[in-house]
């Protein structure tokens, strides 16, 4: 197999693994449901690493046609065919909403209503208690805070967070960089709250943390100083989302989806929301976020003549 080929599925199979940690966190479903989708897609990796499928995130009817005829001739009775495609389809409007494919892709595969769904968004209140959840006896309580600060502060994707490099921040001019999808930078503010913590957690804990390697460029380190995972940032998330009484359901998305609410709540409008998101496209910016029915009363109640 290529290098070429390789890093192919490698990117096919990180995908599929956001796509579970979706359907379980933000969509609510239930283990055994996460299970039978994670087995429906294996075929489709497995198809697509057969060398079926040359770029999966540019797939066309043609190519759905004939994973639908490979499904076939390996025996599969229609329902199952049907489960199949439905696994597929969800997957592919997944990467739609994460800027993975483009739009049009997702448009020969299904109707875009179907997934139309008002993401889940905790109240200032509940960020509150989630930030806050952090207690000094917790081993590595100033990583966490500055961690979770980071995350509503910037509304990142986890992903955003955990590659963020000690060059990336500029807490003197308030300020980092993320580099997005597609290897996009960007320059998002930082908040008061998320500068402190960053401060006290890179100048009391992290240097103990790193001490085997000084040269770590990562700002987020675990335990034994290697650059935090995805996975473990997920971990951590819902371990204090148990702890401030907060829905199961809320992951570290949650609170990107918050923070794109709480700016539009709060007057921001969509065009700057959109950068702030790194969204190449202002529908998806739309498809992520909603404007909260007390602002828009309030709007109504300002400027209509009968308001």
């Amino acid at each position: 197999m290529s290098v070429k080929a390789s890093s192919h599925l490698a990117a096919l199979q990180t995908d599929l693994s956001a796509f579970r940690d979706y359907l379980a966190a933000e969509r609510g479903m239930a283990k055994n449901t996460v299970l039978a989708y994670e087995r429906d897609l294996t075929k489709f990796h497995e198809w697509v690493a057969s060398g079926a499928l040359a770029d999966y995130l540019k797939p066309t009817v043609r190519d759905l046609t004939h994973y639908l005829a490979h499904l076939k001739e390996a025996g599969l009775a229609p329902p199952s065919i049907a489960r199949n495609l439905i696994a597929t389809k969800m997957f592919y409007r997944f990467l739609r909403m994460e800027e993975r494919v483009e739009q049009n892709t997702v448009e020969l595969l299904s109707s875009p209503r179907l997934w139309e769904r008002i993401p889940q968004v905790l109240s200032p209140e509940s960020v509150d208690k989630l930030l806050s959840a952090p207690q000094n006896e917790d081993r590595f309580y100033l990583r966490d805070r500055a961690l979770l600060e980071t995350l509503y502060a910037t509304g990142s994707r986890a992903s955003e967070v955990v590659n963020l490099k000690l060059i990336d921040l500029h807490l003197e001019s308030s300020f980092c960089q993320c580099q997005g999808k597609g290897n996009k930078q960007r320059v998002v503010p930082l908040g008061v709250p998320a500068i402190s913590m960053l401060r006290i957690y890179l100048q009391d804990l992290r240097p103990i943390l790193t001490q085997s390697d000084p040269e770590n460029p990562w700002v987020f380190v675990s335990k034994r100083g290697r650059q935090l995972t995805r996975e473990m940032l997920w971990i951590l998330v819902k371990k204090y989302v148990r702890r401030a009484g907060l829905s199961s359901k809320v992951s570290p998305h949650t609170l990107r989806h918050s923070f794109a609410t709480h700016l539009l709540a709060g007057g921001a409008d969509l065009r700057t929301v959109q950068e702030l998101l790194g969204h190449a496209n202002i529908r998806t910016t739309q498809h992520y976020t909603h404007v909260d029915r007390s602002r828009l009363q309030a709007i109504h109640q300002k400027f209509h003549p009968r308001g």
